[in-house]
């Protein structure tokens, strides 16, 4: 159980980048505060407060609490320009600020408003303050439901109190948690959004739409891609921890070598050591980024390939795979050199909220994961619902709901939704449980090669790969389509041909002329049935040339159809001069 119970309770999150925060204003004179807000500001940004109910959903309970936004207005030009709305994940809205440079890269071209809300129970937004996770009935409220029933009264109250916002078109951006609860915004509240960009979003890792091992094959992959005999070295080392922790002189030896804090206990078989290293591996192709970061801890460019370097050697003696181990495992938590001591109680996530996420998890949030150990690196661990039910009921008195999450948001079920890109990185193990394919035109997947967990949001790097910059190029585009739909009615009414169809034929046509041998392709970045498209077009194009037949042979009876254009003919086409990249 020790992979399943540490990537169950892993949490996603944004790996670091930066942007400039210097002349940011705040907003006062153009924000009418009411009574349901409460303003803090600083040179940089706006912090403000707004009333939420705890609970949205029935009239028994009727307390209230403060929910934290910031709002960033530098860029933005008011009268109808866009609002950008990150949707909160599972810790403090600052954390998010801090590293999604996407927004703030955007911002000056669209002329933005930056609004990041915070996830309630997470940061400062907890609805019964020291006592929100007390007991079952105060951390009852903690939800993805009621959190997008906050974002929805937020951009209500947002549009109806600052001057030039109401008819601002609001795109909602998020990952990994925050990219499940943008995509599932759009879907409950379309009113709300005009669309959402929703990255490393694993919306499918549920029940068993997905299998319970994609997370651990794709980390093995990374690993075994990233160096010589790395994933062996790791799959080998199992066996080796577990007869070492069964003995005096073994934990001492494991201690030693690490350089723990705290000695080992024989009773323990190795799992708490087994247990650390598991969280550790796993974290690491998520932030697998092509440069020097320091979100999780400060790691070099392509970290995994980092830690492939210390177990690159076949055939280790098992002393000699231990300080291999302690060698690999110090690229993550002592790159910089500066730790004494390894605590292996020590969370590789441990500035995010654990203890809300531990409760998502053990109620809705039902992400089953396991480890086969044959097609991955890591021990055998199945996926045990009747374990896991036990232990959420003894931790927190609630029984999980594993279905729960695909009969509130659809599942694959989801066609009827639109504007929504899901943009995954192939290097991320939470790809696996993403939308990986197009499932309209308004519902896109964009695969990125060369990318770990949502890479995208980041700020650009004069490291992205291509494949990177490609994918971002064609989101701008995409978003762009989505807020000059909402400014037409185009959304209310689609016409034929729309920007947004043409667009879309063109991410078509552009990416079936990447080469195939290509190292940075997008691969493909709009996973779309080309087949189907072709189809599609020689039985338009035939039912045009019959019409135009038709209507030529009628010219003389009718000279005013000279000036009737069937939807689709090539006066239309021609209003198709969209360029993405």
């Amino acid at each position: 159980m020790v992979f399943q119970s540490a990537v169950i309770l892993l949490v996603i999150v944004l790996a670091e980048t930066s942007f400039s925060s210097n002349g940011v204003r705040p907003f006062l004179r153009r924000h009418s505060i009411s009574k349901r807000t409460r303003v803090v500001t600083d040179d940089n940004f706006q912090t403000l407060y707004i009333r939420q109910p705890v609970d949205h959903f029935a009239f028994a309970n009727q307390d209230t609490f403060l929910q934290r936004y910031i709002v960033i207005d530098k860029h933005w030009g008011g009268n109808g320009n866009p609002i950008f709305f990150y949707a909160g994940n599972e810790g403090d809205i600052f954390l998010f600020l801090n590293n999604t440079g996407l927004m703030f890269d955007w911002a000056s071209e669209f002329k933005a408003k930056l609004v990041f809300a915070e996830h309630r129970y997470y940061g400062k937004s907890m609805p019964y303050g020291a006592d929100s996770y007390k007991d079952l009935k105060h951390v009852g409220y903690l939800s993805a439901e009621q959190a997008l029933a906050d974002f929805a009264l937020l951009i209500d109250f947002i549009k109806s109190n600052v001057s030039g916002a109401k008819n601002s078109p609001v795109v909602a951006f998020g990952g990994s948690y925050g990219g499940m609860l943008a995509a599932w915004f759009r879907m409950k509240y379309p009113h709300s959004i005009v669309g959402a960009l929703a990255s490393s979003a694993p919306i499918l890792q549920f029940g068993d739409l997905v299998p319970c091992d994609s997370y651990s094959r794709i980390v093995t992959d990374d690993f075994r891609n990233s160096g010589p005999n790395c994933a062996d070295n790791i799959r080998k080392s199992w066996k080796v921890l577990t007869k070492m922790g069964e003995t005096a002189e073994g934990c001492k030896l494991l201690t030693q070598t690490f350089g723990l804090c705290k000695p080992l206990d024989p009773g323990g078989k190795g799992q708490e050591v087994k247990g650390w290293l598991v969280n550790t591996w796993s974290m690491l192709p998520m932030v697998d980024y092509p440069y020097a970061a320091s979100f999780l801890e400060p790691l070099p460019a392509w970290p995994v390939k980092a830690v492939c370097t210390h177990l690159a050697k076949p055939d280790l003696t098992d002393l000699e795979l231990i300080r291999a181990l302690r060698d690999a495992v110090n690229v993550y938590y002592n790159y910089t050199g500066t730790a004494s001591c390894f605590n292996t109680s020590q969370e590789a996530v441990a500035s995010l909220g654990d203890l809300g996420w531990d409760f998502q998890a053990c109620s809705e949030m039902v992400m089953p994961s396991c480890s086969n150990g044959v097609t991955d690196m890591f021990e055998a661990s199945p996926w045990d619902f009747d374990d896991f039910r036990a232990d959420c009921q003894a931790r927190w008195g609630v029984t999980p709901r594993p279905n729960w999450i695909q009969e509130q948001f659809g599942g694959r079920n989801i066609t009827a939704a639109s504007n929504i890109i899901f943009s995954n990185g192939k290097l991320d193990p939470w790809s696996g449980g993403g939308v990986q394919q197009s499932l309209s035109k308004t519902l896109v997947a964009i695969m990125i090669e060369d990318s770990a967990h949502h890479l995208d949001l980041r700020s650009s790097n004069p490291d992205d790969p291509q494949s990177v910059i490609r994918a971002r190029a064609l989101e701008k585009q995409i978003v762009k389509n989505w807020i000059a739909n909402s400014r037409s009615g185009i959304e209310k009414s689609r016409k034929p041909n729309s920007e947004a169809d043409c667009a879309f034929e063109k991410l078509i046509i552009i990416n079936s002329q990447l080469p195939d041998n290509s190292n940075h392709s997008v691969g493909p970045v709009v996973a779309v049935s080309w087949q189907q498209n072709i189809l599609v077009f020689l039985i338009l194009c035939t039912v045009f040339l019959i019409v135009m037949v038709l209507v030529g042979l009628r010219s003389h009876q009718r000279r005013h159809s000279k000036n009737q254009f069937f939807p689709g003919s090539e006066k239309d086409m021609n209003t198709c001069n969209i360029s993405l990249i």
